[in-house]
């Protein structure tokens, strides 16, 4: 799969800090429960290349069509 695969998977999404001083993304779905951590610099890098996608998709302009809900 792809990045531009769509999928019919839904999951749930959690960031937050742990006890340890690492960033942890915990993403939970049917038969999946997945932690991963980070030490804050590579959670920074992580975050830039969000906000970078977030940019990307946006100058790209709308493209028609009805909008998805965001997957949680």
């Amino acid at each position: 799969m792809s990045i531009n695969s769509e999928s019919n998977i839904s999951a749930n999404l959690q960031v937050g800090p742990t006890d340890q001083g690492m960033i942890r993304i915990y993403v939970e779905a049917e038969g999946v429960d997945l932690p991963l951590d980070f030490d804050p610099e590579e959670a920074t890098e992580i975050a830039e290349e969000l906000m970078a996608a977030v940019e990307a998709v946006k100058s790209m302009g709308k493209k028609g069509g009805k909008p998805r809900p965001p997957r949680r």
